[in-house]
């Protein structure tokens, strides 16, 4: 089935581009979440007017992703947990940990925004990556310190 995308979508595409997608995929999660439209002839020959205006909402998106990305880059989060022998954590510190801390500073962040392969499981400093809006993408560091 063909659709136009109107949100970007990880793995699938950028808003406005045509994709192939499985139509259980496109029924029963894009169109109801209005992230795509049927691609039908009418939507088609509407798609010059729907790319201005998503180029023109991509424009100011990205701007204020910039924005936001300057002012976070930079910022220290840190966390203490309680560890055990060999200082391994009891637990570990994931991505909705490091976005409710930036949220406590003052930065909408979505935990799935915070770039992280791993859950953080030993003490340290790790550089954590945000990505903000497509290819704009801000620095932290994330400080993990022994409970006493």
């Amino acid at each position: 089935m063909e659709i136009i995308l109107q949100e970007d979508i990880d793995k699938l595409g950028h808003r406005g581009d045509i994709v192939t997608v499985k139509p259980g995929y496109a029924r029963n999660f894009l169109l109801p979440r209005k992230l795509a439209i049927e691609a039908t002839s009418g939507n088609m020959k509407a798609l010059e007017r729907i790319r201005n205006s998503l180029a023109k909402k991509t424009a100011t998106e990205m701007d204020a992703a910039q924005k936001q990305a300057a002012l976070i880059n930079g910022v220290a989060v840190r966390f203490t947990r309680k560890t055990g022998e060999n200082d391994q954590l009891f637990g570990s510190v994931t991505t909705a940990d490091i976005a409710e801390s930036l949220a406590a500073q003052g930065f909408k962040v979505d935990k799935r925004q915070v770039q992280l392969k791993e859950p953080i499981r030993a003490l340290g400093e790790y550089p954590i990556t945000i990505k903000v809006f497509r290819d704009v993408t801000a620095e932290v560091k994330a400080q993990v310190d022994k409970e006493s």
